[in-house]
């Protein structure tokens, strides 16, 4: 009896620790899968729509996120966006982005400051830089000279001018490291044929023009005559420029060595800077002297061509740093533009998309009338049956956008490729974005057909009415 009565209390107390709750659980789950298994045609066509619309999502967003630093760097390629100039030189006067003020002969900046660049908070924008020491010259092929050798003396009104700059240099920085840049970086659209000239050796390279005014060929000699009229610095030519601009008319020299001719060691006159930078707004174009202290390191923080001018010339004493407008402008432009058409095809596909759920939703509990009436008729209330077709749709959502975000990868990769010649990177923040916008674009476009879902009456349903 004391057994039979304790395997009563042993029983019971099982009975106890089952929660009715899992049992809910375990049937609404059950109802969830039967739904999907049932009728997969719907289904199939909701995650369809879905994951077309989210793959396209997936490839402009990804496109988007790296379409800056990727046109930025597209950018670099038409040249500097930065000049410096001695801050003695005479007032600005500038006219649709063109900077026509004269230059003093008399003004210049030290060499010696040109690490300090790299010290600047952006300083891994700053790509490259080359200072510039330019003088007028005039050009002549005497019939006895040797080896039919140029020969170049200092002109006002000569008919070329004499560049020193920088071709590939190394500069040491305070750190301990170097940093090599140069012409190359700053004028990248320079084609030179043959070899550019090596920063410690008597070489340099002339420009199409003016090579064949002087019937000069890589391997001849020029020679840089000296204030007297006697022979000078003798120069090799080891490469002929064409730049399409008046380049072609120009000797560039090692700067070192202009700057020897010229009797100002450790001198520049210009010094062009190109940087990674984005794209100004109207906060960006603010004077910086009527900033808060909030909106003055917001501003700073930001890679705006014009906080990058104003960091460099604070390291630079005596300069004034310019913005090339011509570039930097038509970077933001198009920059806006592209951006601006992404953002477009995103919403476009996501309103197809919310569309195509929609009607595919609509359809669906068209098809399920008599089975929730019977739902509701059997006690199930608006809510219940309200949330089980939610959560269909938020299963559906779940799949289809994991289905889009793959195939997303895909076009991304064929249209980075394809525009930007480099594939963007996979990134959690999209998959994540993705998921969330599935998801609202599934209630979105469901929740009229699940609003009148719910608010069926069962009984005229039940009789066919």
């Amino acid at each position: 009896m004391c057994s039979f009565v304790a395997t009563c209390h042993s029983e019971r107390g099982q009975e106890s620790l089952f929660d009715p709750r899992d049992s809910n659980i375990v049937m609404f789950l059950r109802l969830i899968t039967d739904s999907v298994t049932r009728r997969p045609r719907r289904k199939l066509l909701t995650i369809a729509a879905l994951a077309l619309g989210m793959a396209v999502v997936t490839a402009a967003l990804s496109v988007s996120l790296d379409v800056g630093d990727r046109l930025s760097q597209e950018f670099r390629s038409l040249g500097a966006n930065l000049v410096v100039t001695p801050q003695a030189d005479s007032l600005p006067l500038e006219i649709g982005g063109v900077d026509y003020r004269p230059a003093n002969s008399g003004a210049y900046l030290p060499e010696s400051d040109l690490p300090k660049i790299k010290s600047v908070f952006w300083h891994n924008n700053i790509i490259g830089f080359a200072p510039v020491l330019e003088v007028r010259i005039a050009s002549s092929t005497p019939q006895f000279s040797p080896a039919s050798a140029a020969f170049l003396r200092q002109s006002a009104s000569g008919d070329a001018t004499l560049v020193g700059t920088w071709s590939s240099h190394s500069l040491p920085l305070s750190d301990g490291n170097s940093f090599l840049t140069g012409a190359s970086q700053t004028r990248p659209w320079w084609r030179v044929k043959g070899d550019w000239f090596q920063d410690d050796a008597s070489e340099c390279i002339v420009g199409s023009r003016f090579a064949s005014r002087n019937s000069l060929s890589i391997g001849s000699p020029l020679i840089l005559a000296g204030p007297t009229g006697d022979q000078g610095v003798a120069l090799k030519v080891t490469g002929i420029l064409e730049s399409g601009g008046a380049e072609d008319d120009s000797v560039i020299a090692p700067l070192s060595i202009v700057q020897a001719y010229l009797g100002k060691p450790g001198l520049y006159r210009k010094l062009y800077v190109s940087a990674l930078t984005k794209p100004e707004d109207d906060f960006a174009r603010r004077n910086p002297k009527t900033m808060t202290s909030d909106e003055f390191e917001r501003w700073s923080c930001s890679p705006y061509v014009s906080s990058i001018a104003y960091s460099i010339q604070q390291v630079l004493p005596g300069s004034d740093v310019r913005v090339i407008h011509r570039i930097a402008d038509g970077e933001g432009q198009i920059l806006t533009r592209v951006r601006s058409l992404l953002w477009l095809v995103t919403l476009a596909a996501l309103l197809a998309a919310a569309l195509a759920v929609g009607a595919s939703s609509a359809a669906s509990v068209i098809e399920r009338r008599s089975e929730l009436a019977l739902m509701k008729a059997l006690g199930a209330g608006s809510t219940t049956v309200g949330f089980l077709l939610a959560a269909e749709q938020l299963l559906l959502a779940f799949v289809g956008g994991t289905i889009g975000y793959t195939l997303g990868l895909f076009l991304a990769r064929i249209v980075g490729t394809k525009i930007f010649g480099v594939a963007p990177a996979p990134s959690l923040l999209v998959l994540g974005v993705i998921l969330a916008l599935a998801i609202l674009v599934t209630l979105l476009g469901s929740a009229l057909p699940l609003r009148r879902a719910t608010r069926c009456e069962p009984a005229p349903i039940l009789r066919g009415e």
